[in-house]
C-alpha cells in the first residue's frame, strides 16, 4: 500500500502587499492571512509590492521545475508603465535588455489594452495628470529580482503596477486577489 501524501497544486492570486512567504515581516503580511493549508510551498516568488499568480505545492519535484530558470518556464506578466513605449523600446525587450546583472533572455512584449476584469489596487497606483500610462504584456523565461521592473525601467518605461497572469499554461482565470484553487 502507498501511503505517500497526494501532489498537489494552488493557483493564488496573492494580492498587492503580501510576501511570497507565510510569516509576514515589517508592513507586509504573509501567505498564512490567506492560505492554511499545512506542507504545501511557494514555487517561484513574487514581490510584496507586485500582485498575480503565485504557484504554492507540497510536491518537491514539481517546485523544483517550477521555479528553477534552467526549465525555462515562461511567466506572463501584465505591466503598467509610465508613458506609451514606442516600436523601439519594445523591440529592446524583445531582444534583451542590459541590465547590471548581465543581458536578459529575448522576451515576448506587445502593447495591451487595460486587462480585464482587472481589480482595484489596495494602495492606488501613482498618476501623474500630464503623463499618460499604457500596459504591456511581457513573456519572460527567467526570474531575475524585479527582473520585469528593472527591464521597463531600462528602455525608459517605468512600471507602476505589476501582475504576473500566468506561469506556463496555469493562469489567473478569474481568480480574485486573496482566492486560491486547486488544480
Amino acid at each position: 500500500m502507498d501511503f505517500s501524501p497526494v501532489s498537489r497544486l494552488i493557483c493564488f492570486n496573492k494580492p498587492y502587499g503580501v510576501l511570497s512567504q507565510f510569516t509576514a515581516e515589517g508592513r507586509w503580511r504573509g501567505l498564512k492571512d490567506f492560505i492554511d493549508i499545512p506542507g504545501v510551498y511557494v514555487a517561484g516568488r513574487l514581490d510584496a509590492d507586485s500582485e498575480g499568480l503565485l504557484l504554492l505545492t507540497n510536491d518537491g519535484k514539481l517546485q523544483a521545475r517550477i521555479s528553477d530558470p534552467r526549465h525555462k518556464m515562461e511567466k506572463t506578466y501584465w505591466v503598467q508603465v509610465e508613458g506609451v513605449p514606442d516600436e523601439a523600446a519594445l523591440q529592446a525587450l524583445r531582444q534583451g535588455v542590459q541590465l547590471n546583472d548581465g543581458l536578459t533572455r529575448p522576451a515576448r512584449a506587445k502593447l495591451i489594452p487595460q486587462p480585464e476584469p482587472l481589480w482595484a489596487r489596495e494602495s492606488p497606483v501613482r498618476v501623474r495628470q500630464s503623463i499618460p500610462t499604457s500596459w504591456l504584456e511581457l513573456v519572460i523565461s527567467e526570474g531575475r529580482n524585479r527582473q520585469v521592473r528593472r527591464m521597463t525601467a531600462a528602455v525608459g518605461y517605468p512600471t507602476l503596477r505589476l501582475i504576473r497572469a500566468a506561469i506556463g499554461t496555469y493562469t489567473l482565470q478569474d481568480l480574485a486577489p486573496g482566492t486560491w484553487r486547486d488544480i
